[in-house]
């Protein structure tokens, strides 16, 4: 099982280390709302990647009719990224005490759910995750059929990938937490509006991706 732990390990390697707008997500969330906004949000990335696995590997057939709406499926996470681009720039605000410093919010059921929901989406919404996993489920296949234990070998792969991916978004959710008392509501405001760009420029070239060179994703 040593192979299947490193490929694992390869696999998740790559994918919580890729730029794109997950990753500033999760620091702005962090940032913006504390250790319980940035936690909401990559429990929905994480339930995300793992219905995302599940398809591939119990629902390949589903999976295939989802890969020919890509066009669909871009095109709907462009304008979700964008739309949420538009509302951290413009309406986020930073919730100041007396003092001036930012304020530890105490986040209702529903607000947490709705951080939920946004990460989830945002991440079940981008056609190169769908990519991503399809071309790690076919390799992870063809490297289990030469393996005396095919499934456990599948099992343990997917579990080191999703845990390792995991654990690096926790870490930074808490290095951003480490830096989140250091920083001035202005800091915060300024990080929520290069946010908000950074959303807008994301969702811009996903649905140019995928109208103009869908064919190539």
């Amino acid at each position: 099982m040593f192979e299947a732990i490193v490929s694992g390990l390869t696999l998740g390697l790559i994918l919580s280390i890729s730029v794109g707008p997950v990753i500033f997500a999760i620091i702005r969330q962090s940032l913006s709302n504390g250790h319980m906004g940035g936690y909401a949000f990559i429990a929905g990335v994480s339930a995300s990647d793992i219905s995302i696995v599940l398809v591939c590997n119990v629902l390949s057939s589903i999976f295939q009719k989802l890969l020919e709406n890509k066009m669909f499926i871009g095109v709907a996470g462009s304008i979700f990224l964008i739309i949420l681009g538009v509302y951290t720039f413009f309406f986020k605000k930073v919730e100041i005490t007396e003092d001036n410093s930012i304020q530890d919010k105490q986040f209702k059921k529903r607000e947490l759910a709705g951080i939920f929901l946004s990460g989830f989406f945002m991440n079940t919404l981008n056609p190169s995750v769908f990519i991503f996993w399809l071309a790690a489920t076919a390799k992870i296949h063809s490297q289990a059929a030469t393996q005396y234990h095919s499934l456990r070998y599948i099992f343990t792969v997917f579990f080191v990938c999703l845990a390792f991916v995991l654990t690096a978004d926790i870490a930074k959710v808490l290095l951003s937490g480490k830096l989140r008392p250091k920083l001035t509501p202005h800091n915060i405001h300024i990080i929520n509006r290069i946010s908000g760009i950074i959303l807008v420029v994301f969702g811009m070239v996903l649905v140019w991706g995928v109208i103009f060179h869908g064919d190539k994703i």
